[in-house]
Parts: structure tokens; C-alpha cells; sequence
């Protein structure tokens, strides 16, 4: 039986993975780095093992390695694609390769950038475009340079990039210092921000544990307008952020899960499945609060969530 793997972010390279998972497993399902993806790939694999006998295994690998991985065989699932933010991947392998399949149901996400209910309070910010105000932006100087601070996102995400075009774009890339960095390092400064009374602004989105645990306000900015939407990668060309322009909202994204071609002809029931699995926002916002704060296991949450969820699961199976 050949193996399948649902990919993970991390440090194996393509042709590494190949041969170190597909004599392991029957489903490799990618995991890239965020915290609600890591989730619904185990709540996918738990799925797929108990209601198929198959052997799932989880590999990280960023965005592109996955949609690779689905269009050469060695990758098969990934559990949590972001559209427009993976726009591009989507459009090669789904639409112009047909390698790939969407199932049809997204989940509904929000994204921009928040500062905390204290520091909306004390500093008065409101919109996005208060940022380019070098009076305001002070309010978020920490190492005394003259410059604030914001998160942007991870290295490697495709939305890290719109947010350097939104900045470039909103003029606050003048005034800030665009930090890109883990997740997981950056909600920890959101932390003590908090606990510390301190001013703080970073990217956000939703569906995410974070609104569960902190009080957090959404900047305001103009409405999205697809006409002023001209968002390019660095997949596009090297001047793909000098050409870029977004002085708008994010649209309103989906996520969904993408599934190889190769898996929907080995395996017709498993992908019926993956093509009927629904998820809801406050779903993926309570898996990702007890993934990061509660510091549950994945994989014996996944199995609690689909044992607390059979009538759920019974859908997925009709």
C-alpha cells in the first residue's frame, strides 16, 4: 500500500521526506507553523485512523513543501489553507495542475492588527492610519530608537508579506520597526505587555485562543476594495513589494482543507470525508486554546474532541 503523509513545518527537505515517509504510512498529512493548523491535522488523522484503518502520519513543512508534496505524491492533506494569503499555491496546483483538490467548506477569518484594551485606553489609537504619526508610534518605542514596534508575523507566511505591503502602503513602515518572528514568541510579548501595564500593537487573527485570553481591540481601517487590492509575493519577482499597494482591509478569508488528486483515487471514501468536514470559528478558536494555554497534547485532545463530537463526525461520514 503506498504511503501518504500530511506535512508539517520544518527542517526536511523534499527529497528527504519522500524517502524517510513514504515507506512509513499510509496518509502523510503537512503541518505548517500555526497553532490551529497543528489541530485539525491531529483531529484529520484521528478521523482518518479510527473510521478507515489507515496509518497517518503528521510532517512539517512550510505552505509551498505541502502543495508540492501534493502534486508529486509524497504529501497528501494539509489540514488549514488560508485563502487569499495562499492565493497563489492554490491557483497553481488546484486550478492550472488539478493536482490538488479544496474541500468545500471554509472557515470564515478575520485578519489586521490589535493592541490591547489598556493600550488603546491609554494612548487613545484607534485606526491603522494613526501609525504613520511619529507622535503615536513613540508610544510603542521600546528600545528608545525614536521607532515603535509591531509584529507583522512569522517568517514564511504569505500574510507576513501583505503586512509589509500594508505598511508600506499605510506609510507606518516609516514609523515602525517591522518585527517578523515566531508566533509563539510574539504572543508571549503580548503577555507581558499585559501583566505589565505596557503599549503594544501586533498582527492578528481570528479564529484564535487569543481573544479568548486577552481583551483586544482591532484597529480601524478603510473597507477592502478589491481595486485597491494589488498584492504581489516574492514568488512574483524580486520588486514584488514595490509594485504592491494594499491601503485597505484584508477581504474576509477562508480556511480550507486541500487534499491531493492521488489521495481521492487511492482512497474515495477517505477524501469524501475530508471533502464534508466542517469546522466552526469558536471550534478552532477552543482547539487552539487548549493547544496553547491549556498545553494539551494534540493528539489526545483530538481524540476527546471527536469522542465529545460523534454527531459532527457522523456528518463527515454520510
Amino acid at each position: 500500500m503506498k504511503k501518504f503523509i500530511l506535512g508539517l513545518t520544518g527542517g526536511l527537505t523534499l527529497a528527504s521526506t519522500v524517502a524517510s515517509t513514504v515507506l512509513a504510512s499510509d496518509v502523510v498529512i503537512g503541518v505548517p507553523n500555526w497553532p490551529s493548523v497543528r489541530i485539525t491535522a491531529n483531529v484529520i488523522k484521528v478521523a482518518l485512523e479510527d473510521n478507515f484503518g489507515l496509518e497517518v502520519e503528521l510532517q512539517n513543512a512550510t505552505n509551498p513543501i505541502v502543495f508540492e508534496g501534493m502534486d508529486t505524491g509524497s504529501m497528501h492533506i494539509h489540514p488549514e489553507v488560508w485563502l487569499p494569503n495562499q492565493q497563489g499555491l492554490h491557483d497553481k496546483f488546484v486550478k492550472e495542475r488539478k493536482s490538488v483538490i479544496m474541500t468545500p467548506a471554509g472557515v470564515p477569518a478575520e485578519q489586521g492588527l490589535c493592541v490591547t484594551a489598556g493600550t488603546a485606553s491609554r494612548t487613545g489609537v484607534k485606526s491603522i492610519l494613526e501609525l504613520s504619526d511619529p507622535d503615536m508610534a513613540k508610544n510603542f518605542d521600546t528600545d528608545g530608537d525614536g521607532q515603535g514596534e509591531v509584529w507583522i508575523g512569522a517568517p514564511g507566511w504569505a500574510s507576513t508579506n501583505v503586512e509589509k505591503i500594508r505598511a508600506k502602503s499605510y506609510g507606518y513602515d516609516q514609523t515602525f520597526q517591522l518585527k517578523e518572528m515566531d508566533e509563539s514568541l510574539a504572543l508571549a510579548e503580548v503577555d507581558v505587555a499585559v501583566e505589565q501595564n505596557k503599549d503594544i500593537v501586533f498582527f492578528c487573527y481570528s479564529p484564535h485562543h487569543m481573544f479568548k485570553l486577552h481583551d483586544l481591540v482591532q484597529l480601524e481601517e478603510p473597507a477592502y476594495d478589491a481595486s485597491k487590492w494589488n498584492v504581489k509575493q516574492p514568488t512574483d519577482g524580486a520588486d514584488w513589494l514595490e509594485v504592491s499597494s494594499a491601503p485597505v482591509a484584508w477581504p474576509t478569508a477562508y480556511l480550507h482543507i486541500h487534499y491531493s488528486a492521488e489521495l481521492a483515487s487511492k482512497y474515495p471514501d477517505a477524501a469524501k470525508m475530508l471533502a464534508q468536514v466542517t469546522f466552526s470559528s469558536k471550534d478552532i478558536s477552543d482547539m487552539t486554546y487548549a493547544l496553547v494555554v491549556d498545553k494539551r497534547d494534540p493528539g489526545d485532545f483530538a481524540k476527546e474532541w471527536l469522542n465529545a463530537n460523534t454527531s459532527s463526525v457522523d456528518d463527515w461520514l454520510k
